[in-house]
């Protein structure tokens, strides 16, 4: 088996499900901003722009993907789309924050099965309150030692959590589904990392690498590449 002092897991799209809902809401925002738009304009890669200037400021999640369609809406429309529509974009994003959390198959068995060898982390970034609010609804947080939820993912961060918990980065491994978030900035630190991808990547977590790491179907597959029998 292999011997590590620590796993992290990311959250969404590794444990339950989350960008399918931002897809969902993206085409919707292009349906409702699409008549208001000059011709030529491509609203989806507006929308894309507007939340990469936002990124800096308002930071990951629902509340700031909303912000942000809000605004692109206005400068894409120059001003003409209705109030009507700017309502239906806000019970949009009020529709993906109150929705349940959706686990991904087999999460909470795979989850006790390497709980039994291992101290297991959350480390998650985005809104504190809904990111809260899925940890504890999700029925996973007594998995968990600690439950660190941050506003990014980078080296200086993974250190300072893995300082803070006692665990030096060559005895970490962290699992989850985005390259640019979970892998290399902990690969970067000296610390392992297992990739589980999801079907669907947000845009702004593309990132062109040429380093080597553990590629897992799924989930499902972690105990076995971890040597955990039965």
């Amino acid at each position: 088996m292999k011997t590590f002092d620590m796993l992290a897991f990311d959250a969404d799209d590794t444990l339950w499900h989350s960008e399918d809902g931002f897809h969902a809401s993206e085409q919707r925002f292009v349906e409702l901003v699409a008549p208001f738009a000059a011709e030529g304009v491509d609203v989806k890669a507006a929308l894309t722009a507007v939340e990469r200037k936002n990124l800096p400021v308002f930071g990951y999640g629902v509340k700031a993907f909303g912000l942000s369609a809000v605004e692109a809406a206005l400068s894409i429309s120059e001003g003409r789309v209705t109030t009507h529509v700017l309502g239906q974009l806000m019970e949009m994003v009020r529709a993906q924050l109150t929705e349940p959390v959706r686990l991904l198959p087999h999460v909470p068995e795979v989850l006790a099965k390497v709980g039994r060898h291992y101290r297991m982390v959350l480390i998650t970034k985005g809104d504190l309150i809904h990111q809260t609010h899925k940890v504890e609804t999700s029925g996973l947080a007594h998995h968990f030692s600690d439950i660190e939820i941050l506003l990014e993912k980078d080296p200086h961060t993974y250190d300072r959590i893995f300082r803070k918990l006692g665990v030096a980065p060559g005895r970490v491994c962290m699992v989850g589904n985005s390259v640019r978030s979970d892998i290399l900035p902990v690969m970067a630190l000296g610390g392992t990392a297992v990739h589980v991808p999801y079907p669907l990547l947000w845009e702004l977590e593309h990132v062109d690498h040429d380093e080597h790491f553990a590629d897992l179907e799924s989930i499902t597959d972690l105990p076995g590449w971890l040597g955990i029998e039965g």
